[in-house]
C-alpha cells in the first residue's frame, strides 16, 4: 500500500474535490482522480460518491479513512521520533484564528516566524465561524474566549481586555464623555455579536460595576471594521486592547475610560492557544506555540491625563 496514496485520500476527504486537494500538493487534478481511481480498484470498494457539484464520502469510504487516519497519525509521529526532537520543524501548520486577530497580530509576524523555520509551511485560516480542529485538521487554533472547554488542550497566549476608544476628532465636537452613563447620549458604534449591542458594564477602581445601556446606528463585523470606523469619529466603540492599543499610543484613538475596567460579558478574558488532543506533539506545532508566546502580546499603550488629552484636543473643555 503506498502511503501517499493514503495521505492523498485524507487531503481529498477533507478539502472536497480533486481540485483543492491537487492544489494543495501543487499537481494536476486528473493525477489526484487516478489515483483515487487505483486506490478503490486496490481494495474494490467506492470510497467516494461523485456529482456533478460535490463529492462525498461513501458509508465504506468513511469506514476506511477511519481507520487509515490513526495509522498516518501514528506514522508521522515515528518518523518524528526518529529523526529526533532536535531535528528543524517541517512540514505544513494548519493555523486558524478569528479575521481580526489573524490579520493584525498573526500574519505581520509570519515574515519573522519564516527566518526562524524556514522547513514549515503556514495554511492560515482566518475566521470568525469556531472551526472544528479535527474535520478540518487544524494543528493549532488561536481562541478568544474567558475560557476552553472540550476535548482539546489549551494554553493561554495572554490575558484581554476591552476598552472604550473614540477618535480626537469625535471627542472634540460630540457631547462630554466624564463618566460612563455618559455614553446613554451618544450613538455607539456596535460589534455584530450578542452581547455587545446594548449593555456594556463599567467596573472601577473599587470594584464597584455599573451597567450602561447603548445604542447606535452601525453594527458592525468584523472586529477590524469596528475599529476602522472609530478612527474615521463615527461614535465611540469596544473595542478589545490588542487591537486598540497602538492606535492608542499613535493617538488616533483615546481610551475613554481609562481608570474603569469595560467588558460586554465578561471581565475575565483571553487568547488561548489550542490544539486537539494528542499523545504527541509535532515540532511544527511546539514551534509555532513557543514563536507566538514570544512574540503576541498586547502594545504599549500612552497613558495620557484627561489634561494631556484637552492640550491635544483629544477631547472638549468642559
Amino acid at each position: 500500500m503506498d502511503l501517499n496514496d493514503l495521505r492523498l485520500l485524507l487531503d481529498v476527504a477533507t478539502q472536497g474535490s480533486f481540485a483543492a486537494a491537487a492544489k494543495g500538493r501543487n499537481v494536476d487534478a486528473s493525477s489526484v482522480s487516478r489515483a483515487i481511481a487505483a486506490l478503490e480498484a486496490r481494495i474494490g470498494v467506492r470510497l467516494f460518491q461523485r456529482t456533478t457539484r460535490s463529492m462525498e464520502l461513501t458509508e465504506a469510504g468513511a469506514h476506511y479513512l477511519a481507520r487509515v487516519v490513526p495509522l498516518l497519525e501514528e506514522l508521522e509521529r515515528a518518523e518524528a521520533e526518529v529523526r529526533g526532537l532536535s531535528a528543524a520543524p517541517r512540514g505544513t501548520l494548519r493555523l486558524t484564528a478569528s479575521v481580526t486577530f489573524g490579520q493584525t497580530r498573526i500574519v505581520p509576524l509570519l515574515p519573522a516566524f519564516r527566518a526562524e523555520h524556514p522547513g514549515v509551511r503556514v495554511e492560515g485560516l482566518f475566521t470568525d465561524a469556531n472551526v472544528d480542529l479535527v474535520a478540518e485538521r487544524i494543528d493549532l487554533a488561536v481562541r478568544l474566549a474567558p475560557r476552553i472547554e472540550g476535548d482539546v488542550i489549551a494554553t493561554k497566549l495572554m490575558d484581554t481586555h476591552y476598552r472604550v476608544v473614540a477618535s480626537p476628532a469625535y471627542l472634540v465636537d460630540a457631547a462630554p464623555l466624564k463618566r460612563p452613563s455618559d455614553l446613554t447620549r451618544h450613538r455607539c458604534l456596535l460589534f455584530n455579536l450578542r452581547g455587545f449591542q446594548s449593555r456594556w458594564v463599567f467596573r472601577d477602581r473599587h470594584g464597584a460595576v455599573d451597567p450602561v445601556d447603548i445604542d447606535g446606528d452601525y453594527v458592525l463585523a468584523p472586529a477590524g471594521s469596528l475599529r476602522d470606523a472609530a478612527v474615521a469619529g463615527l461614535g465611540p466603540a469596544l473595542l478589545a486592547d490588542w487591537l486598540v492599543d497602538g492606535d492608542i499610543a499613535a493617538g488616533r484613538l483615546i481610551d475613554v475610560f481609562p481608570r474603569h475596567n469595560v467588558t460586554a460579558t465578561t471581565f475575565d478574558t483571553a487568547a488561548w492557544l489550542v490544539y486537539p488532543s494528542r499523545s504527541y506533539l509535532p515540532a511544527k506545532v511546539r514551534a509555532m506555540i513557543d514563536f507566538l508566546k514570544d512574540h503576541v502580546s498586547p502594545e504599549p499603550t500612552i497613558k495620557m491625563s484627561r489634561r494631556q488629552q484637552v492640550r491635544r484636543g483629544c477631547v472638549r473643555r468642559s
